[in-house]
């Protein structure tokens, strides 16, 4: 069986990745118009064009109509999920995205949308609620770093500890809502996260700005209080390409 050698596309689109990673192209900055980049490489337009499908499959870099092809303006953000659910960590801001992106020198950006559902069945089952009727508060939240949108979330709440508290508010204040809860005598002891790759939905790809090539983290994240109710499930839809996810737990 023959060995083939590296596809030219891809040799090219190692060169414009060590570029970048050297600083020769910048965060935020235009790429050169492909005919030039084309005659600086010694190859021909289509080879860079498909160079540049597999960098912005990455997310790289991304191609904005009238303005050409922009590296990536963010590093990817390292979410350490030991330490984003400590309180010390998370009372630092209005929660622990509030602070990840502080930390990064950018403005934290999020609409936030409450409403009283009827939760999905899968949620209901964890949260011990009703699956018929109105039983939840769900705060839906997009989140991003000054212009560059990082994250959709989803709470769910059991109504009858949410009802008429902070929860409801657009802004819960210091700690975001694990704070809140611990404040109604819901104080989170455990968490679990499940966390899966998937392509985005339509209206997911439209806020984050993804291409079809590209894919999500689904993490679901729940937390439990010290007599084993689940008082809240998050759903985090999130850029594979923007974040790194790192656990760490001590063996005994």
């Amino acid at each position: 069986m023959s060995i083939t050698t590296r596809s030219q596309f891809r040799q090219v689109a190692d060169v414009i990745r060590q570029r970048i990673a050297a600083g020769d192209y910048l965060a935020g900055s235009v790429l050169p118009k492909e005919d030039d980049l084309a005659r600086d490489l010694g190859v021909t337009r289509p080879t860079v064009n498909n160079a540049l499908k597999v960098l912005e499959a990455e997310g790289l870099v991304r191609a904005i109509r009238g303005r050409g092809t922009l590296v990536r303006e963010l590093p990817p953000i390292v979410r350490n999920a030991q330490a984003r659910y400590a309180t010390s960590h998370r009372e630092r801001g209005r929660g622990a995205f509030d602070v990840e992106v502080k930390a990064l020198g950018r403005e934290p950006r999020v609409e936030v949308r409450i409403e009283r559902v009827t939760p999905p069945a899968s949620v209901a089952d964890v949260l011990g609620v009703a699956a018929d009727e109105p039983s939840a508060v769900a705060r839906v939240r997009h989140m991003g770093a000054d212009d560059t949108p990082l994250q959709v979330a989803t709470s769910y709440i059991p109504l009858d500890i949410a009802a008429g508290t902070a929860i409801e508010q657009e802004d819960t204040g210091p700690g975001g809502i694990i704070s809140r809860l611990a404040e109604l005598g819901h104080q989170q002891v455990k968490v679990t996260e499940r966390v899966t790759v998937r392509p985005p939905t339509n209206e997911e790809a439209a806020y984050l700005q993804m291409t079809e090539d590209q894919r999500v983290y689904e993490i679901v994240h729940t937390g439990w209080t010290a007599t084993g109710r689940a008082v809240e499930v998050t759903f985090h839809v999130m850029p594979t390409h923007q974040w790194t996810l790192e656990y760490g737990w001590d063996l005994t």
